[in-house]
């Protein structure tokens, strides 16, 4: 049996000039499967993976929001209907 992983992309929003700095140290944190500076509303958007949606609630809280430059996340969760 194959074992269950939550994934989701987070859309970051960062301070002027940092997407790309936000993105890199975004990449080197467990858990984060890509993390690339993007155009458009959003800076940046990584693909994140968790064992559970409560491990996905701590990355994004605990790791990533920690990250200096970044002012607002938005977590999408990836759904299999």
């Amino acid at each position: 049996m194959a074992l269950k992983v939550v994934q989701a992309y987070i859309l970051i929003q960062t301070d002027v000039g940092r997407a790309a700095t936000v993105a890199a140290s975004i990449s080197e944190i467990e858990g984060v499967a890509l993390a690339e500076d993007v155009t458009g509303p959003y800076d940046v958007i990584a693909r994140v993976e968790a064992s559970t949606v409560d491990e996905l609630g701590k990355l994004v809280i605990a790791k990533i929001q920690d990250v200096e430059g970044i002012t607002r996340t938005l977590t999408c969760t990836v759904v299999h209907v």
